[in-house]
């Protein structure tokens, strides 16, 4: 029995070896692609309509504009990335972006993040109508980075971080 296994695995093999052209080989190897990359891309428009209506909003209440902070939005992207992975609004592993924030200057971070709403007036005002976002938005913070990216269904994820 033993003999009888041994050579139907030593029949199996040879065939193997003998029915495969290096040229196919290379052919399955190079069209094949086992790794799913995830497209997801900052939306500038928007993240930029953001910021103009929010300054806005600050210079109605004598207060300076935000200046563009390109550390705080390249975090921004990195967290509404996360968020749209795992497919929910969330503030997880702040305390992470704030303290690298402030290793590389800041002195305060603050964070307002959402989901769902199609234009820059919507979420800014949907951020406006909660207390505690309207704080961040209204706060002693000087500059700010925002993010915003859609899903594959088109659903917009947004994360705006304020740092002084």
């Amino acid at each position: 029995m033993k003999l009888l296994t041994n050579s139907l695995f030593v029949m199996g093999l040879a065939c193997l070896l003998l029915s495969c052209s290096p040229e196919e080989t290379e052919d399955i190897t190079s069209t094949a692609n086992f790794e799913s990359e995830l497209n997801i891309e900052n939306d500038d428009t928007m993240s930029n309509e953001i910021l103009v209506i929010i300054n806005e909003h600050r210079a109605s209440l004598n207060l300076p504009p935000f200046s563009s902070h390109a550390l705080a939005k390249e975090e921004a992207m990195e967290h509404t990335t996360y968020m749209i992975i795992n497919n929910r609004v969330s503030h997880d592993n702040f305390f992470e972006r704030s303290d690298y924030l402030k290793a590389n200057g800041a002195s305060s971070v603050s964070e307002n993040v959402a989901f769902g709403y199609r234009t820059a007036q919507a979420v800014v005002d949907g951020w406006l109508n909660s207390p505690d976002h309207k704080q961040a938005i209204e706060g002693d913070y000087t500059h700010s980075g925002i993010s915003v990216a859609q899903t594959e269904s088109g659903v917009n994820f947004f994360t705006h971080i304020f740092v002084n």
